[in-house]
């Protein structure tokens, strides 16, 4: 057992409901914390620092000094970050007024990650992977969801959903993989959409069963990639299978989020085309909304209707969308402050976003909430006032991250 403290302030995110609007008076914030650790890693209590250490006489204490704040690990429920090379041209092009049909057509787009990830080896992707993890862990994230989608083949994507399994063992965050087979319809591929899903059900879907690379499966629904009437049957097999569901809805036109309430996915990503009746449809489900801020900051378009979900009474989760071409920005805490900005969101909505709730997105119910039973994973900020946190948009960062108890930061 282990006590690490005093913290100045503590935010536990214990007792918020998990839809709906939120007020920064309904954040549970303890002063003059402790947090008591036991031998697996979880917490055992939170409380006053004081008190804690009267009540575990033989713990081992780890006694901070100054001013600090801790929250739980932040949690980044959508990221793109098993990739090869880079996409710096879209973003020169699309800034100088390129369209999205003219970037493909010289040579960018998602394809253009396809051929450069096909091109890699597991290994490199592996280390891409690792690197990019530990950038985010320097920013407080301890739980990373890392999707597929670049392979397009059933030996890429396996390839890079081995890659995932093995940089989860050599980071310390936790990585919850996502196979994206369904990202859009390979160039080389000789068949139909309806083709393609068929044979990604029936060749990749039980080897990721038989080696446990993913318990996710996700589509983009858009014109340029797959269609209602093929991803419903696809959805559908795959949750016979399993696997939970969630869906790249809403980017640049309605539909998908319908479909994830349909199949009854867990979350709905994006958004950023979504009208008041996908609002409603989606506060009226138990489908998580999950704003990508990233994608809007690369992609200049318009910012998820976060305040309009979270009226209507929708569960809002925020994520970066850390992808090679339309959000390759990566950082979350920068970026839920920016929309918070845009879209009025309350501190507790935004920290509610990017730890509890989307613990939920992913339907992880043992991470972020500081809590006994839950796993002691926390950032540490140097300051007195956990609203510098998002009031520096970032510039602010950990000077200490925990994991399952021990302290990771080198």
């Amino acid at each position: 057992m282990k006590i690490v403290g005093p913290f100045t302030q503590l935010l536990s995110m214990q007792n918020l409901p998990l839809k709906g609007s939120l007020q920064d008076e309904q954040l549970d914030i303890i002063k003059n914390a402790g947090i008591c650790i036991n031998a697996d890693g979880n917490i055992e209590k939170v409380g006053d620092y004081d008190q804690l250490v009267q009540d575990y006489p033989d713990a081992k204490i780890e006694k901070l000094e100054g001013n600090k704040v801790a929250i739980p690990g932040l949690i980044d429920s959508h990221t793109h970050i098993c990739f090869g090379g880079t996409r710096a041209m879209d973003f020169a092009m699309r800034n100088a007024g390129k369209s999205y049909m003219d970037i493909a057509r010289e040579g960018g787009g998602i394809w253009s990650t396809v051929v450069q990830t096909r091109k890699a080896t597991q290994e490199e992707l592996t280390q891409g992977i690792v690197d990019r993890a530990n950038e985010l862990l320097a920013l407080g994230i301890t739980t990373v969801e890392v999707k597929s989608g670049y392979g397009l083949t059933v030996e890429e994507e396996l390839k890079m959903l081995r890659a995932i399994k093995e940089a989860n063992k050599r980071t310390k965050q936790n990585l919850i993989p996502t196979c994206l087979a369904a990202h859009t319809l390979p160039k080389d591929f000789e068949g139909s959409h309806a083709e393609y899903l068929k044979l990604m059900q029936e060749e990749l879907f039980p080897v990721l069963i038989e080696e446990n690379l993913a318990k996710r499966m996700d589509a983009f629904i858009e014109e340029e990639a797959f269609d209602e009437a093929v991803t419903i049957p696809y959805f559908q097999k795959a949750k016979e299978m399993g696997f939970d569901i969630t869906v790249h809805a809403d980017q640049f036109s309605t539909g998908g989020s319908e479909v994830a309430i349909k199949i009854g996915a867990v979350s709905a990503d994006h958004l950023e085309a979504s009208t008041q009746k996908e609002v409603e449809l989606l506060a009226n489900s138990d489908t998580v909304a999950t704003a990508l801020p990233g994608a809007t900051l690369g992609l200049g378009c318009a910012f998820t209707p976060a305040r309009a979900l979270l009226d209507a009474g929708a569960c809002v989760s925020i994520a970066s969308d850390w992808n090679p071409g339309s959000g390759p920005q990566g950082n979350l805490l920068s970026q839920a402050s920016i929309i918070a900005t845009f879209q009025k969101l309350s501190n507790a909505e935004v920290f509610a976003g990017i730890t509890s709730r989307a613990a939920y997105a992913l339907r992880e119910d043992k991470i972020g909430q500081l809590d006994k039973g839950f796993e002691a994973n926390f950032a540490i900020f140097d300051t007195d006032n956990y609203q510098e946190i998002t009031y520096q948009q970032g510039r602010l960062t950990p000077s200490a991250v925990y994991v399952k108890g021990e302290s990771v930061l080198n």
